[in-house]
């Protein structure tokens, strides 16, 4: 398996054909979302899977295509508390992002280690009363739950948060927009520079109420991101697509092997990796070999 998993690595999907989100320029998507699918979509209940209502489901700039949103703050998937508090921090994808040589995500057990740990602490989820007594104004937190898309949040103070939920930027209690989930700090994931946590709450709060036509983000990771960085390349449609691929996941599958994806924007490469979030590794790692097996035949 370690073998074949190699052989994928550095595949480019730049000739695949498929359909833009609703809000962006036409223009040929790349990644490995439109090649691979979730046979158990609806009983995951979450953000589907890019392009899989298939080339011709298009839709105007800013349109109601809410499944395009983020599904996950419904709460759905049938994930009951038992999955929610047994979920499985070694099936999640490890990744690391890049932007032509620059590293400007990282997700890994290994990062942030010190003399107190090896850095697993920062991965592992907590309760969100927790949480509350952590998030300092400006924080970003992430919630996660078996099978669900992660869902990001803004914490602007006072055990309250600024997400997307449901095609709208809300204003909620943290414990609310929980929903039983666990969570973790992610403020440092994206290592673009940060606005002054001031600046990240105040972005965060004047969205609120912007729903359907006017959203310009495809998920709560990007708006969350976009509230912290103010970087344009989170928006959808924020950067053009020009033909080149400056984007790469790297996948970390194993300490020893790792699989490559490129991209043309940012916003397409969140979406592919959210979807793996959603899988896991072990179906992640699954779809690649079976991938692999069908180009051989």
């Amino acid at each position: 398996m370690g073998n074949q998993v190699e052989r994928l690595t550095h595949l480019s999907y730049a000739e695949v054909p498929t359909a833009e989100p609703a809000g962006t320029e036409p223009g040929p998507r790349i990644g490995v979302s439109y090649i691979f699918s979730v046979d158990e979509d609806d009983e995951l209940g979450e953000e589907p899977v890019a392009g899989e209502d298939g080339p011709d489901r298009r839709s105007a700039p800013g349109g109601d295509r809410e499944h395009e949103r983020d599904k996950e703050e419904e709460g759905g998937g049938g994930c009951g508390d038992r999955d929610r508090d047994t979920y499985d921090l070694l099936n999640e994808v490890e990744c690391s992002v890049y932007y032509r040589d620059q590293c400007i995500y990282e997700k890994r057990r290994r990062a942030g280690r010190s003399a107190k740990g090896d850095g697993q602490e920062l991965l592992t989820p907590q309760p969100a009363e927790i949480l509350l007594g952590r998030c300092q104004p400006g924080d970003l937190v992430e919630f996660v739950a078996a099978g669900q898309c992660p869902h990001w949040v803004v914490y602007v103070g006072d055990f309250q948060v600024v997400h997307l939920h449901q095609a709208e930027i809300r204003n909620d209690f943290l414990t609310d927009a929980s929903q039983g989930r666990r969570g973790r700090l992610v403020s440092q994931r994206y290592r673009f520079k940060a606005l002054p946590a001031d600046a990240v709450v105040r972005a965060a709060l004047q969205q609120v109420g912007v729903r359907g036509a006017q959203l310009r983000w495809s998920s709560s990771e990007c708006f969350a991101a976009w509230c912290r960085c103010g970087r344009r390349e989170f928006k959808v449609g924020g950067e053009l697509r020009i033909g080149k691929q400056p984007y790469r996941l790297q996948l970390h599958l194993s300490e020893h092997s790792s699989h490559t994806l490129e991209f043309q924007s940012l916003h397409d490469l969140v979406l592919e990796k959210r979807r793996n979030d959603q899988i896991g590794k072990v179906a992640l790692i699954r779809e690649l070999a079976a991938h692999l097996h069908g180009d051989e035949h």
